[in-house]
């Protein structure tokens, strides 16, 4: 039995009070800046620094300093504030100095630009995730407490998903200035955490089209969720599970209306398949940071998961991973980062076998002969079997030569980043006892999720494995422009030749 086709009257002057219409064309528009955005661990003394790469840190303070009128934050969990006295916090019992020398200041200072914000009167919206123990969203409720400019709303994707989270990290000021990047409201994501994003200024068509993306999630959450969902097979990853009621992994009689604005309808299909005329902007963007500054007028794009939330005719996160990869050249290179590569889901009860991204690579290894190099984090919380993943990743090169009619040229090359202390992480003290960690709890690990072919960046907020493209809340930002495609370039290489990158081993015969 379907569901009904129409949400109550409220929700519909609810969704139009949120509707935010794009200009008619993602034409050109002036002033638009870009900057790449990293984090850099303290003790890694021997990674090369990039030239004109900004500090996250010093960006978010930015973006809430510079505010005059609004400020739209998506959040999977908060601790701009570090808890060294908190006996529940991976920071406890680490002294004021080691704190100072670990950077933790510089969340205060963060945090302190979102009070000053709401205290100047700026409209703060913020959706998050429920957040993490102990303080789960304890630093966004402080910071709307007394301040109705401030709207915080907790969106539990689970209730619509099965599983899944709030996990894209997007700032939007005044609607066009932006952050889009790996790194969470955590002092430890400014100065602990290996993090990678893109700071864009003036950039309002771009502000205009992921505020349709936040509006949509705040929708959600002001829906109720049993209402609008339903637990299907779904035929395409043969499993059991629960979707909102529009998705296209639902046959199309059995569809109900789709709540959000503006909705996308797709015809005859099965899922989400790639769509052959993605939007885009054709935007000219100006890169002081990087050697050549002068304005290039390239297309670039947004892309955005879980796919039920798409809308007008932008790409699925997953779409703008796959075609970033293909991007790459005959004889060319791409170059991969990201915390987690697993070929399946991780937190669905049935597990999901998922190949979308490894089979990208092996095309472009077979087909156009060009080289990957992989970059993955090895850390304390790494998923228990992702080395055998890369494993069997790595077996492309044996494929590839496994005939001598095989005119294959192409390489796969992965190692693990391995930031120094990664596994001296944790509370300094435990039920009163020194523990030997040097350094506070979830620590130490490259976080950033990104891809560079010769000709594309893409710049996202997902880890590569099937739940966040299908059950997460992301977005990326991807572009042909040059100049930013060199200095990714460049930020990848200076992690990948320095000694923090080891070699992940083929598998044994």
């Amino acid at each position: 039995m379907a569901l009904p086709r129409s949400s109550p009257f409220f929700h519909l002057l609810l969704a139009f009070f949120f509707l935010w219409h794009l200009p008619l064309g993602f034409s050109d528009q002036s002033n638009c800046q870009a900057w790449l955005v990293q984090s850099i661990p303290t003790d890694m003394p021997d990674l090369q620094l990039v030239p004109g790469v900004l500090s996250t840190g010093d960006v978010l303070q930015w973006l809430a300093g510079n505010a005059t009128k609004s400020l739209d934050l998506t959040v999977q969990y908060w601790e701009l504030l570090a808890g060294p006295n908190d006996s529940n916090s991976g920071d406890y019992g680490y002294s004021e100095a080691e704190m100072k020398k670990f950077g933790a200041d510089v969340g205060r200072e963060v945090y302190k630009s979102l009070v000053n914000a709401a205290d100047r009167n700026v409209d703060i919206r913020i959706i998050q995730h429920s957040g993490l123990y102990p303080n789960y969203v304890q630093e966004a409720s402080d910071l709307a407490a007394g301040h109705t400019n401030v709207k915080n709303i907790t969106l539990l994707l689970r209730n619509w998903w099965g599983t899944g989270i709030v996990h894209s990290k997007v700032w939007v000021s005044d609607n066009k200035d932006i952050y889009i990047g790996s790194a969470n409201n955590d002092w430890k994501s400014l100065t602990q955490v290996k993090e990678l994003g893109i700071y864009l200024v003036g950039c309002t068509k771009i502000a205009h089209s992921l505020r349709h993306y936040i509006n949509n999630l705040w929708m959600l959450s002001t829906l109720n969720s049993t209402d609008y969902t339903r637990t299907i097979f779904d035929s395409q990853w043969q499993a059991s599970r629960k979707v909102p009621c529009w998705s296209n992994f639902i046959p199309k009689d059995e569809h109900c209306r789709s709540p959000l604005h503006p909705a996308r309808h797709v015809p005859h299909v099965n899922g989400y398949p790639i769509i052959e005329d993605p939007a885009t902007f054709d935007i000219s963007i100006e890169t002081p940071g990087m050697n050549a500054s002068t304005a290039s007028s390239d297309l670039s794009y947004l892309s955005f998961s879980p796919p039920e939330l798409l809308f007008h005719n932008f790409q699925s996160d997953e779409q703008g991973w796959i075609e970033t990869i293909k991007s790459v050249e005959n004889g060319g290179t791409v170059r991969i980062s990201t915390m987690d590569w697993l070929g399946q889901s991780q937190f669905t009860n049935s597990m999901i076998f998922w190949d979308s991204l490894s089979a990208a690579v092996s095309e472009v290894v077979f087909a156009k002969n060009a080289t990957v190099h992989l970059l993955a984090a090895n850390w304390t919380h790494s998923p228990d079997n992702s080395d055998k993943y890369l494993k069997n990743l790595l077996y492309t090169n044996v494929l590839c030569s496994s005939s001598k009619y095989n005119e294959c040229g192409g390489n796969i090359e992965i190692r693990y980043y391995i930031i120094p202390g990664y596994n001296e992480t944790g509370p300094a003290i435990d039920n009163g006892s020194a523990t030997g960690n040097f350094y506070p709890g979830y620590s130490r690990v490259n976080h950033g999720k990104y891809a560079v072919s010769d000709a594309r960046a893409h710049i996202g907020t997902s880890n590569l494995i099937w739940d966040y493209f299908y059950t997460t809340a992301g977005v990326s930002f991807g572009t042909y422009n040059p100049s930013i495609v060199k200095q990714l370039q460049e930020v990848f290489d200076a992690d990948w030749n320095s000694p923090y990158a080891q070699p992940v081993q083929p598998l044994s015969a």
